[in-house]
């Protein structure tokens, strides 16, 4: 696990909260959490501009505080959507499972934790080359899918299950675990979504002009 100093703290929260602000107004790809990022995704981000600001600082702060508070005994991911904390990986002990959940509902914005880790070894360099490869691929099957808008999840893997966070509706919900569970390598789905109506949805996406133009002489 890469060890986080103060300094390398305020560069990388400086860096990301740059990064997401500027992707807002542009189509500059970005690279941020492993995922490729532009203006227009991150237009149809169903989160606040604001929160995805916060969600990419508590990513940071978190992992910088557990490595801090547990260092490399553990093997935690830390991911933020909406301000809820997924913690995955592996640690030794009961006492450190509990240890990082608190570290990490003590960060700044956080509002609940939702706590994955297993207590047992860490996982293999082999191990995580496979779960970066499933999180692709899932990403892709969604990407891929007509009837969903991929900014609206966010996925990881552990040890081949797959974490899918979100807002979405109850529709959106169950087509992506049909395709997520129907992607290969994928041995579980846990999904963690905040789901809302149609109405909220449709609400919340951008509305079309409906001024009528003038006619030309």
């Amino acid at each position: 696990m890469i060890k986080f100093t103060p300094q390398s703290i305020r560069v990388l929260f400086v860096l990301t909260a740059a990064a997401s602000l500027v992707s807002l107004s542009a189509c500059i790809p970005l690279v941020l959490g492993g995922a490729v990022v532009t203006g227009t995704s991150v237009a149809t981000d169903r989160r606040t501009s604001g929160t995805v600001v916060e969600d990419n600082a508590i990513d940071i702060k978190a992992a910088s505080r557990i490595t801090e508070n547990l260092g490399e005994r553990v093997h935690v991911n830390v991911t933020s959507y909406n301000r809820r904390v997924l913690l995955t990986g592996e640690v030794p002990s009961a006492q450190d499972k509990q240890l990082v959940e608190k570290v990490a509902s003590n960060v700044e914005n956080v509002t609940s934790i939702v706590n994955e880790l297993e207590i047992m070894g860490a996982s293999t360099f082999g191990q995580r080359s496979s779960d970066a490869l499933v999180t692709s691929r899932v990403k892709g099957a969604i990407l891929d899918a007509k009837d969903l808008i991929s900014s609206a999840f966010k996925v990881t893997t552990e040890r081949g299950t797959v974490y899918a966070m979100g807002r979405v509706t109850q529709r959106e919900a169950n087509r992506a675990t049909e395709i997520i569970t129907a992607t290969s390598g994928v041995q579980k789905l846990v999904r963690i979504f905040d789901i809302i109506s149609e109405d909220e949805l449709a609400r919340s996406l951008p509305q079309k002009s409906s001024t009528v133009p003038a006619p030309k002489n």
